[in-house]
């Protein structure tokens, strides 16, 4: 079995941990280097640009939050798949597939499958919600517990997200221009971390969507370019590719099997499932997705608009597959794990390779258009969390919680830009302080927090009838606490050669991936705290079902 971790399938970036986890800048030469740096100095002006252009013009709280959804369907679409396509999308799922060839194709699936889960979700969530989560769980209880309920989630989901992609992102920036010290990696994480806080503060929901947008295309463009140049090479035969990859693989015909990544034993089976239900129910009620789905002008056009990301997705998975098997078939398996364990420099490797190298003007092209995409990437996903966070510090804590509503629209964005540089100053410490150790687990984390104490409160809040106050708060509250509790007694955290703390052992809690426990759990806290809390009355104005569900159903009320 092997002792690999899972991949992140929503937000993770080469390993922090790992000195080489970015090492393909050793094959680059020096005015491959240059040209990458200009090239990221030409996305960082241009993205402030847009920013700054694009951003609010008055301090209105439906325009800061979700420009004041005058984004069309299309335009949503984008913006939500670029929320959506992170750099583990990216950089993770083709190391996974260029490694462990089968499960890498179910990860991708699954990746898939998520944005199908929200499609479910995303017209009765529109209807119901207005800004942020709190919205949604304020149809069903009044007062500031299930707002204050609604920001520890968000938080609890946001901040490792942020973590991880922004400590990976400083140790691959720095690496890729040549810089190898620790000094090095660290001051590219804070310099994208102000970046992150300088285009929310000035761009909100309008300026990070056109971002998204932007980063859409060019990544889309950029990945297609290399899926061709891999195809070309293998003269468009994919029985060619596939035996080839396996050779590459050095796993023979065991590549298009299951259990590569996960192994082969019953704990390596519930692994495997832990890790899909996860990515499926987590990936697909992430804050900042419900927030993006909120910024649709009605129920249907968020409808509309998921139903267009599920096609781009769909495609996007389908290239980062070729673009897996490409690597294991031209870079092989022992060039990619010295790399990464995790295969997360397998694209960059593959870049490196196709069209003769980064020796020659295409192929040094194609890697710059590589790293740019995965450098615009990390800047518009983690800006995405970012606004997503201080939203809800804003606006059901700050907001609701403390003022009662009563905060005027002006205070409100101050309040949240402010949050917004609370959020991020925090998220740079901890990212600089995270260099050094494998921190990936964090984006498991993140995900499998979202799917047990997002998800089940949600659902309840939208379909069921007899939900209340008490139920949600159990939902919430225990699915953070048992995500949380039994992550960090996994081999993800101790007891593997690739845990936070390998050095240690106190993993009692044998999955690497809490959700097949969590999930179930949560949903079950939330049935029981409903039945408990049926029997107390309920509290003075607390909002009826009734009026839930027609504003759910035809979304009155919402504005």
């Amino acid at each position: 079995m092997t002792t690999a971790l899972p991949p992140s399938p929503a937000g993770a970036l080469p390993l922090a941990a790992a000195p080489h986890a970015a090492a393909p800048h050793a094959v680059l030469g020096e005015s491959t280097q240059t040209m990458v740096l200009i090239s990221f100095m030409i996305f960082v002006g241009l993205a402030l640009l847009l920013c700054v252009f694009a951003g609010p013009d008055r301090d209105e709280v439906a325009d800061f939050y979700t420009a004041n959804r005058t984004l069309t369907p299309l335009q949503n679409a984008l913006a939500l798949s670029g929320d959506y396509i992170s750099a583990a999308t990216v950089l993770g799922t083709t190391g996974i597939v260029a490694l462990s060839g089968y499960d890498g194709f179910a990860l991708a699936f699954s990746t898939v499958l998520a944005l199908g889960v929200l499609l479910l979700l995303a017209r009765p969530m529109r209807n119901a919600g207005r800004y942020t989560l709190g919205d949604i769980f304020a149809i069903r209880a009044s007062g500031g517990a299930p707002r204050t309920a609604a920001a520890v989630a968000t938080l609890a989901v946001s901040l490792p997200f942020l973590v991880v992609q922004l400590s990976g992102a400083g140790s691959a920036t720095a690496l890729l221009l040549g810089l190898t010290s620790d000094g090095a990696q660290q001051t590219c994480t804070a310099l994208i971390g102000a970046l992150m806080v300088c285009y929310t503060v000035l761009g909100g929901m309008r300026g990070t969507s056109l971002v998204q947008i932007v980063k859409v295309v060019l990544t889309f463009g950029t990945v297609v370019a290399v899926a061709v140049s891999v195809l070309h090479h293998f003269d468009w035969h994919p029985g060619a590719l596939l035996d080839a990859a396996a050779r590459g693989s050095g796993q023979g015909d065991a590549y298009l099997r299951p259990g590569l990544q996960l192994g082969h034993t019953a704990e390596g089976r519930l692994n495997f499932i832990g890790l899909q239900l996860t990515v499926v129910l987590g990936a697909a009620c992430m804050p900042h997705m419900i927030m993006r789905v909120n910024a649709a002008p009605d129920g249907a056009a968020a409808r509309r608009s998921t139903r267009h990301a599920v096609a781009m997705v769909g495609l996007f998975c389908l290239v980062v597959v070729v673009l897996g098997l490409g690597a294991a078939a031209m870079v092989g398996d022992r060039v990619i794990a010295a790399v990464n364990p995790n295969g997360q420099g397998a694209l960059l490797l593959l870049a490196g390779t196709v069209e003769g190298g980064t020796a020659t003007t295409a192929g040094g092209v194609l890697f710059t258009a590589v790293a740019c995409s995965v450098f615009v990437t990390v800047l518009a996903v983690v800006a995405g969390i970012t606004l997503t966070a201080a939203a809800t510090l804003a606006h059901d804590v700050h907001a609701h919680a403390v003022h009662r509503g009563r905060l005027t629209q002006k205070r409100e964005v101050r309040a949240v830009r402010w949050s917004v540089l609370l959020f991020g100053a925090l998220g740079i410490v901890l990212s600089m302080a995270a260099q050094g150790y494998n921190v990936q687990f964090l984006s498991s984390l993140a995900v499998a927090v979202a799917a047990s104490a997002v998800l089940p409160a949600l659902v309840y809040s939208l379909f069921w009838a007899r939900f209340n106050r008490t139920g949600l708060l159990w939902s919430v509250y225990g699915g953070v606490l048992l995500s949380v509790g039994l992550q960090a007694c996994s081999p993800t955290v101790s007891g593997s050669p690739f845990a936070l703390f390998p050095q240690s052992d106190f993993a009692w809690f044998p999955l690497q991936t809490p959700g097949l426990v969590s999930v179930p759990a949560a949903f079950l806290l939330g049935w029981a705290g409903s039945v408990c809390g049926a029997r107390r009355p309920a509290p003075a104005g607390e909002p009826s079902y009734a009026a839930a569900e027609a504003r759910i159903l035809t979304g009155v009320g919402s504005e």
